[in-house]
């Protein structure tokens, strides 16, 4: 089994193509550094002393929260951003933002274009070998067709990891040397299920996120992985994973105008709004969220060895 997780690996990082999607990722992690470092600068952050603009953010939404014409979701909305802005200021805690966690965390959205160049190496794995004809080769192997599906897939999962590692390290390598090493033990607020304010270290709430972000990464990878284990083409498979994937928000959208709507893939794979209390849709928790993706992890999983396993390839 080492061996064949050996080989897939070989399979992955010898080519040209992974160190190009690297760079890529490296490249876009440097970018946004800069940008939020230059927002910094050019504002001369915090612009004017934070607690006068904390001050001017509160009665500004005092006054939303007063109006016939704010909405009944935003005002709940209102309600919690005040609540965290009141004990920031009572307790003197200056934003978080001008810390290096704060853009570290500002900059978990690259997770996104980490999923994205994982979906092509998992969306290719399996199908390119029916794509080139190589999987004849593995087949005459002693080795079993579930050992070499499985292989493949904890090899394209280290490479997710291997992809996660270097952009959380590099975003808190380049925006500390822009930044400072600064604010490790600074906290951040938020609203907890009684409605009190909690807070939490600035360094664990950013490691969560890239944590739960990771999940949201799993899953749609063994989607991915799923959908080249059943289609032969790698061009087909990349392109319905790569459609998948941009199209899942757009999607879950417009699915949870209907409560079954809740049980969509996508409408559970990003577990970061529960980190701030707020969940996607009402009655959506984070162990149902959980459950749903355990669902679905199980049943890519099943069709992807079911395929794989009984598939002839003879032809």
């Amino acid at each position: 089994m080492l061996n064949l997780v050996r080989n897939e690996n070989m399979k992955i990082y010898l080519r040209v193509r992974t160190w190009v999607l690297v760079g890529i990722l490296m490249a876009f992690c440097l970018l946004a550094a800069l940008i939020s470092h230059n927002e910094k600068s050019s504002t001369g952050h915090p612009r004017i002393d934070w607690k006068t603009e904390l001050q001017q953010n509160i009665q500004s939404m005092e006054r939303e929260l007063q109006s016939e014409e704010t909405p009944g979701p935003l005002k709940k909305r209102l309600i919690e951003q005040l609540a965290v802005s009141r004990y920031q200021l009572d307790h003197h805690i200056p934003p978080t933002e001008a810390t290096m966690w704060g853009s570290v965390q500002k900059q978990a959205w690259l997770v996104t274009l980490a999923t994205l160049f994982t979906v092509i190496v998992a969306a290719d794995v399996v199908a390119a070998e029916f794509t080139w004809g190589t999987i004849k080769l593995l087949l005459i192997r002693p080795s079993s067709r579930a050992k070499i599906l499985l292989s493949k897939y904890i090899s394209t999962m280290l490479f997710a990891l291997f992809l996660l590692v270097i952009l959380f390290a590099g975003s808190v390598l380049m925006n500390g040397v822009l930044s400072g090493f600064t604010g490790w033990s600074a906290p951040v607020l938020s609203i907890d299920e009684a409605g009190a304010v909690r807070e939490s270290s600035a360094a664990g709430t950013v490691l969560a996120a890239y944590g739960l972000k990771m999940i949201e990464l799993i899953m749609v990878v063994t989607l991915a992985f799923m959908i080249s284990s059943v289609f032969r083409s790698s061009v087909l498979s990349v392109g319905v994973s790569m459609f998948l994937m941009l199209t899942g928000q757009l999607l879950t959208m417009l699915l949870l105008r209907w409560e079954w709507g809740k049980y969509f893939l996508f409408a559970n794979t990003d577990l970061t709004p529960y980190l701030a209390g707020q969940p996607l849709a009402e009655g959506m928790t984070l162990g149902f969220s959980v459950s749903v993706l355990a669902v679905y992890f199980v049943v890519f999983n099943a069709l992807s060895w079911l395929v794989f396993t009984r598939r002839d390839v003879a032809a």
